[in-house]
């Protein structure tokens, strides 16, 4: 399952959000300009996330993916200057940091806590296949 083209684009009142662990890919731009955005979880089962598909989201500060293996991105996946951090599996962030390599100040191991207590409102996959 994919999160598709422009799926929540401009979406104000997403503050918080899980993506479902059926979702394999985001679409380019699927989250753009969600301006409320300020936290994001991944799941291991996504590989890729396209062009753009968190850009123009200014509050996004935290992203924490699930991944082992860090999903492929662009240089516009996100926006660089507003992610403080980016948390992943500890066992992981020297993978993180070589193939996210732009963001790799922000890249922080997750911990036992964060990995399985967060704190976000999760996105349905009723929602998701909604959207497509």
């Amino acid at each position: 399952t994919s999160i598709g083209r422009s799926a929540f684009y401009g979406c104000s009142s997403l503050s918080s959000i899980t993506i479902p662990n059926s979702v394999t890919s985001i679409g380019n731009s699927a989250f753009y300009k969600c301006s409320s955005l300020s936290s994001i979880t991944i799941p291991n089962s996504v590989i890729n996330i396209a062009n753009y598909a968190f850009e123009y989201c200014y509050e996004l500060s935290s992203i924490y993916c699930l991944a082992k293996t860090p999903p492929a991105i662009s240089s516009k996946t996100f926006d660089f200057d507003d992610i403080e951090t980016i948390y992943v599996p500890k066992s992981s962030i020297d993978d993180y940091k070589s193939k996210w390599s732009r963001f790799s100040t922000k890249i922080r191991p997750m911990s036992r806590y964060g990995e399985f207590n967060i704190k976000s409102k999760t996105l349905t996959t009723a929602l998701v296949e909604a959207k497509l």
